[in-house]
């Protein structure tokens, strides 16, 4: 009995040794660029894909090319940015041509940040809160932005706020989880419309009733700058203003669009949102200071109520993926970025 209880000892010690052992080695493998991709496309949250760059030893190739790819992959900005901290980290006790290279390709990418708006009033600069539109889907055409306030469909899809689960599953519309999450939130913003239609109108709009940024100047200023967006060429765009319609206590309306009803989920490059686009722009002085900076004030003073500063493309015709749309990427996310404030009525 002895020696059974001494052999058996020895094998459950040697098990202990190989399953401790075991996940040391697994663990020491360095996470790649395939890995973070095929993490995205099966749908983890944004948040654990982070910590598994962070927690792990990774072996990321941060190139232009590199970074392209992983972009058209579904990788968010977030992400990427924690591969390029990462990658920095690693290559700090490194001299390797490779690691010089990886540095060097590295650098003025890690600069890339998202459109920041600085807005001046009566002497006072504040920086002022990106916000993103939320998209709606109804039927009634876009005759006019009093019309598409008016309509209970626009208020009922703004509160139910189906938009984030939109924008979430978007994120990884590569999977088929994904695809039918987009479809399914899809059916909730159209589940007014007792048949499918060809074409619907998207009405984009911003939740709650009044901007909290309250301003008595009817003549603010603005500087603007989206030089450094990743994926976006800079060129493509300009600053706007619009003025926002306030639609039955729970929404601002921005403006609206038609397109095909499962425009959100494509991810092609084929839809040209701005070549129609309903909305009420207010005439402004825009110097342009270089790629994607500009310094930007109404032309007159404004009359008090809601607006909001909007990225709007050069050329009306330019096309869209409706699925960066969807998840406000890339030139989705300059569409789909405001920046509201709200004139009171005392402003002079």
């Amino acid at each position: 009995m002895d020696l059974k209880a001494t052999t058996r000892s020895v094998l459950m010690a040697g098990l202990i040794v190989a399953a401790t052992l075991l996940p040391a080695q697994q663990a020491k493998k360095p996470l790649t660029n395939d890995d973070v991709i095929q993490m995205v496309k099966s749908g983890l949250p944004e948040s654990v894909v982070v910590s598994a760059i962070q927690s792990r030893p990774g072996k990321f190739r941060t190139s232009t090319a590199e970074l392209v790819r992983l972009h058209k992959a579904g990788v968010t900005e977030t992400e990427l940015n924690a591969m390029i901290a990462a990658s920095n980290k690693g290559s700090g006790g490194g001299t390797s041509a490779a690691s010089l290279e990886q540095s060097a390709a590295a650098a003025p990418v890690s600069k890339s940040r998202m459109p920041h708006v600085m807005m001046t009033a009566k002497g006072t600069t504040q920086e002022l809160h990106l916000e993103k539109t939320q998209l709606a889907e109804i039927k009634t055409k876009p005759s006019s932005m009093k019309s598409l306030a008016g309509d209970s469909a626009v208020a009922q899809a703004m509160q139910a706020g189906v938009n984030t689960a939109t924008w979430d599953a978007a994120s990884h519309m590569n999977s088929a989880v994904g695809s039918t999450s987009v479809q399914q939130a899809g059916s909730i913003f159209s589940g007014i419309m007792a048949h499918r239609q060809p074409k619907v109108t998207y009405v984009w709009g911003v939740p709650g009733p009044a901007s909290s940024n309250v301003v008595q100047d009817g003549t603010p200023a603005f500087t603007v700058d989206f030089s450094r967006t990743m994926g976006v060429n800079p060129d493509d765009y300009a600053p706007a203003l619009v003025k926002l319609t306030p639609a039955q206590n729970t929404c601002r309306i921005v403006g609206a669009t038609q397109g095909k009803e499962d425009e959100r989920s494509s991810p092609a490059a084929d839809w040209q949102i701005y070549s129609h686009f309903l909305e009420e722009r207010v005439n402004i002085q825009a110097e342009k200071l270089g790629p994607g900076k500009y310094k930007v004030r109404p032309a007159s003073e404004l009359a008090p109520g809601e607006y909001g500063l909007v990225l709007r493309p050069l050329i009306r015709t330019k096309n869209f993926s409706g699925g960066d749309v969807a998840r406000a990427q890339g030139d989705g996310l300059m569409f789909d970025a405001i920046w509201t404030f709200q004139i009171s009525d005392d402003g002079q």
